[in-house]
């Protein structure tokens, strides 16, 4: 099991910035940001739906983040190319995005209300927190290039910042998630992930939750154990081991979709013993080698988030679980989400899951 340090450091604005590391006092943390960025951006609201019972967030200065830039924000600093990473170097970094959906504010706001009034438009500030999260200093890699050893330290930096997020009081769900690739609409190519604080809990947890209430009370049992039953003595699973399996699930959505359970329940990645931690990654970098070897010479686009249990009501029916989906459908192809599922969402499945779950077994 590797090591785990972290040193906290600030960028010109005022955000806070961390460095994790197997090497304690690396000394990262002490290099000054030397930009003059003006004062740290700042989150806008969000707005209730009374139509779909939901929340949306509104922060119009998001569309002044960096597209494709010619010096990469994400890079450690090097002479007169000054980037969000003031250190010549780091093993895993994670800073206060610039551009947040949420947060920014000088001090944590209240929770988005669990109940409305009957006014039709009701907007609160949209507290909470976004962070970006750098896997690797190293611009051409990507997650799954990265050593076992990497991807843990990656694990334990996001389960800490779950720990302190969960904490701070205007968080309701936490969020860790990676984009890879130009078809999903990724706009860095440097290996990183996300972090969104919600002030609010998602609709799609919400549903989860319901749905686990609602199998305990109907058949008094797990939900989420009866799925790993289920999928476990099926022809789905993609890769296991003594703590983890990697499965296609029975109703997958996507052409591509892979859902990893730890094989005890986690609220979140914050309650993960290191052994739990140490067996997930190399199971994951197989999962990813399988996903890009699915259609060689066509590294597999994809959306990978944790689904984490909510920091206040509801947290006893929800557990830990990785989720990745692709809209590769074959070589060359892409699933757009059109009118069916963008609207309606009414999910058309262009494989049939057993045939994408074949095709992932065989790449390896």
């Amino acid at each position: 099991m590797s090591a785990f340090h972290m040193e906290s450091g600030s960028l010109a604005d005022g955000r806070q910035i961390l460095y994790y590391s197997t090497e304690p006092e690396a000394g990262r943390a002490g290099y000054a940001d030397k930009r003059d960025l003006g004062e740290r951006g700042r989150a806008g609201q969000v707005r209730y739906d009374r139509l779909r019972d939901e929340w949306v967030a509104v922060s119009a200065g998001r569309s002044a983040r960096p597209q494709l830039p010619v010096a990469c924000p994400l890079c450690p600093s090097e002479g007169d190319e000054l980037t969000e990473i003031p250190a010549p170097d780091y093993e895993v970094a994670v800073f206060e995005n610039r551009f947040p959906s949420f947060g920014g504010f000088d001090e944590p706001g209240p929770l988005a209300p669990t109940e409305v009034g009957p006014e039709m438009e009701i907007a609160v500030p949209a507290s909470g927190r976004c962070e970006v999260v750098c896997f690797s200093d190293d611009h051409d890699s990507a997650l799954v290039d990265l050593s076992p050893e990497r991807v843990e330290l990656v694990v334990k930096a996001l389960a800490q910042r779950t720990a302190e997020l969960s904490a701070r009081g205007d968080i309701a769900q936490v969020f860790c998630f990676e984009n890879r690739g130009v078809e999903i609409g990724v706009t860095l190519h440097h290996p990183h992930g996300q972090i969104y604080g919600y002030p609010y809990v998602t609709p799609q947890t919400r549903k989860f939750l319901a749905a686990a209430k609602r199998h305990k009370e109907t058949t008094g049992r797990d939900l989420y154990e009866d799925i790993l039953e289920s999928e476990s003595n099926g022809p789905r699973v993609i890769a296991e081991n003594e703590h983890w399996i990697a499965f296609t699930p029975y109703a997958a959505r996507w052409p591509f979709e892979v859902h990893v359970y730890p094989k005890e329940r986690f609220a979140d990645l914050a309650e993960l013993p290191e052994e739990h931690i140490a067996s997930f990654a190399p199971l994951y970098l197989e999962v990813l080698k399988r996903c890009d070897l699915a259609f060689p010479g066509e590294p597999m686009p994809y959306m990978s988030g944790w689904h984490q249990a909510p920091v206040g009501e509801g947290r006893e029916w929800g557990r830990l679980r990785l989720e990745l989906v692709s809209i590769r459908r074959g070589p060359g192809k892409v699933k757009f989400l059109a009118s069916s599922e963008s609207v309606m969402g009414g999910w058309v499945h262009d494989l049939g899951p057993e045939t994408s779950a074949d095709i992932l077994k065989g790449a390896l």
